[in-house]
């Protein structure tokens, strides 16, 4: 940390983003513990199989926490890092810990599933990350740090991945233990759904697409497709994620964020 300060706390990941994010705050904190969602059947034979983050903390000697429900879940550490969690944290659950939300994407920009994603694919001039306070509405929290960086012309989704959770954890340096908090912005409010067969963006008015980058359009969403929760490191060596639900409907019972 910049001011040497050691902070302890817990870290809910579950694809391969939050455990990139949970592997570099580990080399800089105390993480406690690891709140991942349940191992899931896997591949052709459908055994069950370790989400990225549980992965990443048995190898760290970092306990892990698999609960199916979070209504009665008890943090006992004053803080939590969600990263890729996957799943809605229960409002009473929220008010028993301060929970930190890294957010790969300048919010209020691309709230939801897949910030990455849709960034890249939108053509995006510059993205960043953006730390926030969780509550119960998708990606609205109000905002504790944010940090821009532009998108260059060889950057695909595990660069830009990579980029961005390295950023979440300096940003975090900076905030922890108590971060000031300020609104995010009621202005330039859109939702990034993750990728399907057809792609396609929400927003709080029309889907927006950069004029600038239309003749890019298709190497942006080469570009843009993210690994599954399984497989793929970026060019850094972390692990790049998809974590997923379909905008405002399904996002918002998920936690959204990627």
């Amino acid at each position: 940390m910049l001011d040497g300060a050691l902070v302890r706390l817990a870290v809910a990941a579950t694809a391969p983003f939050g455990a990139d994010v949970l592997e570099r705050l580990a080399a800089r904190h105390d993480v406690a513990y690891l709140l991942t969602r349940p191992d899931r059947p896997k591949g052709r034979g459908r055994r069950l199989g370790p989400p990225p983050a549980k992965e990443t903390a048995e190898r760290l000697g970092i306990e892990v926490r698999q609960p199916e429900r979070l209504e009665d879940f008890d943090p006992e550490e004053a803080t939590v890092v969600l990263a890729a969690y996957g799943a809605l944290i229960p409002e009473p659950v929220l008010d028993r810990a301060l929970w930190l939300n890294v957010h790969p994407s300048l919010l209020p920009r691309w709230r939801g599933a897949a910030p990455i994603e849709r960034a890249l694919m939108a053509g995006d001039a510059e993205t960043g990350t953006t730390i926030i306070k969780l509550v119960p509405e998708l990606d609205a929290g109000p905002i504790a740090a944010q940090s821009a960086f532009a998108v260059g012309e060889e950057d695909d989704y595990a660069s830009i991945a990579a980029r961005t959770a390295e950023l979440g954890v300096e940003l975090l340096d900076g905030v922890l233990p108590e971060p000031a908090f300020m609104p995010q912005p009621s202005e330039g409010v859109t939702y990034a759904e993750r990728r399907s067969g057809r792609t396609t963006a929400c927003s709080t008015g029309a889907a927006r697409r950069r004029s600038s980058s239309t003749a890019s359009v298709p190497s942006r969403r080469t570009s843009a497709r993210a690994p599954s929760c399984t497989g793929g490191r970026s060019r850094s060596g972390a692990r790049a994620s998809r974590k997923g639900s379909s905008c405002r409907s399904r996002c918002s019972r998920t936690g959204g964020g990627e």
